[in-house]
């Protein structure tokens, strides 16, 4: 059973920084595509960042990008999302997805596993 456990949310100021882990089980990740997305009140889950777990390749949306850098530790079978220079249109929940697909990555429908989420919230 693949389970993805999202910590690290909280409260910030704009311009400050907040580290994301999701915790990975159940899996074989290394085969595995592993995305960031959120959801702000009243609007769609919208792409952050995604990375082939066995190349390491990214992407980003533009909208994070310069800011947000994904990573991940195969020891421990956990990806990160480091948000830097955060701004009040970064608060949303804040969700780990895993996918076996290899296109439209950028789309949350190309996702199979999700974690519970965590709220991340930019003060100004």
């Amino acid at each position: 059973q693949v389970q993805l456990v999202e910590s690290g949310g909280g409260w910030v100021q704009t311009g400050g920084s907040l580290r994301l882990s999701c915790a990975t089980s159940g899996g074989t990740f290394g085969r595995y595509v592993m995305g960031w997305f959120r959801q702000a009140p009243g609007k769609e889950r919208e792409f952050v960042s995604y990375m082939m777990w066995s190349s390491g390749l990214t992407s980003y949306a533009d909208s994070v990008k310069g800011r947000f850098t994904f990573s991940r530790d195969n020891a421990k079978n956990t990806v990160y999302l480091q948000m830097n220079s955060l701004k009040p249109e970064d608060t949303a929940v804040y969700y780990c997805a895993a996918s076996m697909r290899v296109m439209r990555l950028n789309s949350w429908s190309q996702y199979d596993y999700w974690g519970q989420g965590t709220q991340v919230t930019v003060s100004s």
